[in-house]
């Protein structure tokens, strides 16, 4: 190949997560030319989304691959839950939710993503292209119409009516195209770490553990418990400086259940430290160029809902866009409209993460005894509203359903 080869498409669609992948899928079985570029080889490296949402699974329903993506191990969350002060309480029971889902599958990433791709190379106009590197935006005008990516030493050029940036919270098309988002919520710090899980601990649930000016957040997987380790901005460096046996007597000091395996915590190498905040765009687009999921909106991890709200983005985009691209004309009209019915739930869910993160995760990480607020008690409390977390957790503040499935 030269080194500025060029080619046609009718839709790129640049990062293979969630978003990327799913949008590619419900246009390629519509009949659309698109051309998935991902910029890793592969997709065997370590995720930390790695839930399925209610909607998802319903959305994956109506083209007939929820019962085929139950087949691949995972573990399935049914609720989850807050132990503070010696109390349990329960803050969403998705079994209580109508729906033949009640749970939130947990699978890992890669493997969801790979499922996905496979469904879509059942279709001759999806094309996949590994490790493709975009560096640069193909302009026309004001107009996007494709982009410039390295590819094993080689560069390529490809061209479409429409480009999707589905590239995440470190969007390497945001810098391209020059555009900045505007914080939703203020920065912490979260540790990731993960240790085994015993068959007699089941698969049941998530739980937060609070105390001590300390916050664990547990999320059940087929084999082991992920686990994030949520503190103030800035503090992973004091954490480090006490050392590996002192990170790991608070862990167990936390969930005393969990002392017997902390020393499976065999040094910060294990450890993978995540900046936890959220942005939005203020446009999602311009002539020939969408943003969708993280790379249009980055989700707090406050809640779990960042894939929810990704996919989301992918169901409501095919939705739209899906007729404009087999026209091969994608006119700013169409854009804005996706931007329209993906917005305001999008501002509720960040509105929501920020109140969650003002009022349980930062003080549950600044007072020693740390109880539920007030409303939240009053909520759960109440048979008519204590459904509303689980609810918002699930599905969202916006049904999604594909028009035409």
């Amino acid at each position: 190949m030269s080194d500025h080869e060029q080619s046609q498409t009718g839709c790129i669609v640049v990062g293979g997560g969630p978003a990327g992948v799913l949008l590619s899928l419900l246009l390629a079985r519509k009949g659309v030319e698109v051309t998935l570029l991902e910029m890793h080889r592969d997709f065997d490296r370590d995720f930390r989304g790695d839930t399925v949402h209610m909607s998802t699974l319903e959305v994956l329903d109506q083209i007939g691959l929820a019962e085929p993506l139950h087949e691949i191990p995972h573990a399935k969350m049914h609720r989850m839950e807050i132990n503070a002060g010696g109390r349990t309480v329960v803050v969403a029971d998705f079994t209580r939710l109508r729906t033949k889902y009640p749970y939130i599958m947990m699978m890992p990433q890669s493997d969801f993503l790979e499922f996905l791709c496979k469904r879509a190379e059942q279709y001759p106009s999806f094309h996949r292209v590994m490790g493709a590197q975009v560096i640069d935006l193909i302009r026309d005008g004001d107009r996007i119409v494709g982009v410039r990516y390295r590819r094993d030493g080689e560069e390529q050029e490809l061209r479409a009516p429409l480009t999707v940036a589905s590239d995440g919270r470190f969007s390497r098309i945001r810098v391209l195209a020059e555009v900045e988002a505007n914080e939703q919520t203020p920065p912490m710090d979260a540790a990731w770490f993960r240790v085994s899980r015993r068959d007699d601990e089941g698969l049941e649930g998530g739980a937060f553990y609070a105390g001590s000016g300390r916050l664990l957040v547990m999320l059940v997987r087929p084999d082991e418990w992920q686990i994030a380790y949520v503190f103030p901005k800035g503090d992973f460096q004091s954490l480090r400086e006490q050392g590996i046996d002192q990170f790991r007597a608070s862990i167990a000091e936390l969930v005393p259940w969990l002392g017997d395996r902390v020393d499976e915590i065999e040094s910060f190498h294990e450890v993978h430290l995540l900046k936890v905040g959220s942005d939005r765009l203020q446009t999602w687009h311009q002539p020939g160029l969408l943003f969708i999921g993280d790379a249009a909106h980055v989700m707090s991890p406050v809640g779990g809902i960042g894939i929810n709200y990704a996919i989301g983005d992918a169901v409501e985009a095919a939705n739209v866009l899906t007729e404009p691209l087999l026209r091969g004309e994608v006119g700013g009209d169409a854009l804005a409209e996706v931007q329209r019915r993906r917005e305001r739930p999008t501002r509720m869910a960040q509105r929501m993460q920020g109140l969650m993160q003002d009022n349980i995760v930062l003080r549950a990480i600044r007072e020693q005894d740390f109880d539920l607020p007030a409303p939240m008690r009053f909520v759960l409390a109440t048979p008519f509203l204590r459904d509303i977390p689980a609810r918002i957790i699930a599905r969202g503040f916006s049904r999604l359903r594909l028009q035409a499935p």
